[in-house]
């Protein structure tokens, strides 16, 4: 499957790009390729199956600003950063998609004691 995604506002790191496709990983539920046009991708994960645990606050701001209007239109995706020895998800900076719409923002979780580099375990 693929799905176009339209970020409001860059993500980290990929200013100016807004315009991806989220992009299944064949044989991997819930891991996915976000790809812009320009040739930027990340993997993200789905923090509902892989991160049971992972319960971020998402103020009533960020939840305007993405026009949701239930707490079943939003998907909360998590960034997967590959390494030599371990892979980690950055926990501070969800991603959330509002997946009536298609648009996405990526958030800072302010005074929120999540991780910038937080092991993937095996589940």
């Amino acid at each position: 499957m693929s799905a176009p995604l339209t970020f409001l506002s860059s993500p980290l790191g990929l200013e100016p790009l807004v315009d991806f496709q989220l992009v299944d990983v064949d044989d991997a539920p819930g891991l996915f390729s976000l790809e812009s046009g320009e040739g930027a991708r990340l993997y993200v994960i789905d923090a509902s199956l892989h991160l049971p645990d992972y319960t971020p606050t998402i103020s009533e701001d960020q939840r305007d600003s993405l026009g949701l209007l239930s707490a079943d239109d939003a998907s909360v995706l998590v960034v997967v950063n590959p390494g030599d020895e371990s892979t980690t998800v950055n926990l501070l900076a969800p991603i959330v998609l509002n997946t009536a719409t298609g648009h996405a923002r990526q958030f800072i979780l302010e005074e929120q004691d999540w991780p910038l580099k937080a092991p993937l375990l095996a589940r």
